[in-house]
């Protein structure tokens, strides 16, 4: 039996540690207090009993679990990251406990009146009676992913406990940066050796995915050009005028608060700017492959179409790929998404097989040559201030990282 106070105890240990991430650094990882979860897990892997613990030059974190067994059975591995979101502060986080959820409002923080209340996130009543996790209302949590970090190594040190359970051999992968985009960058496949993983790295019981958002990233930046205000009539050129031209060209249901499913969208998350430049930072989302394209084109032609008007090069674009749709890679070894499912049915967890509306280092790493679906952690509402997990969603999450351990012996 895997005690719930003891679970609770090792993820509050690692999400009071900040790790936030920074898209803007050059570096791997990305900020140096990374390294202060990343050297803790390193000694918690050797606590545990776990062989062959390392960490190399850029915090990625691999380990071994022998196998118990005689015959020879696939090897496989269980991923997660330890960096949080730059989207919210992940600074001097004060996690609270909730015993025994009565279904009604959470006062997360009193004097700012912050509620974390079932009537806007509907998801909170399935928890009713349950352990909840919740942020003080001031900072994200860090479920996403040291929920997923928490669970692989009470796995781990769990199966150690309990030697007659028969498993394969087991990598465990934990990396940097995934908030970012970077996690798989400089994640050694080869070194890792499994067949096959999964990542850690879902929110609600019962999410298992093995399909994700192709993603890229626009960067739009607008030339305009200042003077007086006084004396600017027919030679000022304002930029953010010219921004906002831009903005309200591209479809304004097609944005994330419009869509759901496996709808794609373009999402502006970030801009600044003056009369003189005006810069717009777009994610672009789908997860069919040629609308994917063809919203890429969209901004293209659009950038060509304002500057045509203008008659001259006001506006430029620069689109980056970052990652693609895991499925043509797992679809052709579906049986390890099967022994997922499997492995939850036999817990009385009704699997949730859904597509991933956003990304993890799994997507980039079944490209790499490491197939690898997503498998719950149990957290929600992930990168703010409303952000909580169930200790019992985090039990369960370890129970099937046992049960897939075990299946996969006996296939």
């Amino acid at each position: 039996m895997i005690s719930k106070q003891h679970i609770i105890n090792r993820f509050i240990s690692y999400v009071t540690i900040d790790t936030e991430s920074d898209p803007e650094s050059n570096t791997t990882p990305s900020t140096k207090k990374q390294w202060d979860l990343a050297n803790k897990l390193v000694e918690d892997l050797k606590d545990i009993g776990l062989e062959d613990v390392n960490i190399d030059e850029h915090a990625y974190i691999m380990a071994t679990l022998p196998s118990n067994i005689d015959q020879k059975v696939p090897t496989i591995g269980f991923i997660s990251h330890f960096d949080t979101s730059p989207d919210f502060t992940g600074a001097n986080v004060n996690p609270q406990i909730v015993e025994n959820y009565d279904g009604k409002d959470i006062t997360l923080n009193a004097s700012e009146n912050i509620i974390l209340s079932p009537d806007y996130f509907e998801d909170l009543i399935q928890y009713k009676g349950q352990t909840l996790i919740t942020t003080d209302g001031t900072t994200l949590l860090g479920a996403d992913d040291k929920a997923g970090i928490t669970e692989i190594i009470t796995a781990m040190e769990y199966l150690i406990q309990h030697p007659e359970i028969k498993h394969g051999k087991i990598r465990i992968g934990f990396t940097p940066d995934e908030e970012i985009g970077r996690g798989a960058h400089k994640f050694d496949v080869s070194k890792f050796g499994a067949d096959w993983a999964y990542t850690m790295d879902g929110s609600q019981i019962g999410e298992l995915e093995y399909e994700n958002f192709n993603a890229a990233g626009a960067v739009v930046t607008v030339k305009g050009k200042i003077v007086h205000p006084g004396y600017a009539k027919g030679k000022m050129i304002n930029s953010m005028y010219i921004a906002q031209d831009f903005i309200n060209s591209l479809p304004r249901m097609e944005t994330p608060e419009h869509t759901s499913g496996r709808e794609g969208f373009f999402h502006l998350h970030n801009i600044k700017g003056n009369v003189e430049e005006t810069q717009l930072q777009y994610i672009i989302r789908d997860h069919d492959k040629e609308h994917f394209e063809a919203r890429k084109k969209v901004m293209i032609n659009l950038t060509n179409e304002i500057n045509t008007q203008h008659a001259k090069e006001v506006v430029h674009i620069e689109i980056k790929d970052q990652y693609f749709n895991m499925r043509e890679k797992v679809e052709p070894v579906m049986h390890i998404v099967d022994i997922a499912e499997e492995a939850m049915k036999s817990l009385d967890i009704t699997p949730i097989i859904k597509p991933i509306r956003g990304g993890t280092d799994g997507s980039q790493l079944s490209f790499m040559g490491l197939p690898c679906p997503n498998i719950f952690a149990g957290g929600h509402n992930f990168h703010g201030r409303y952000e909580y997990v169930p200790a019992e969603s985090m039990i369960k999450a370890v129970e099937v990282i046992v049960k897939i351990a075990e299946l996969t012996a006996k296939k």
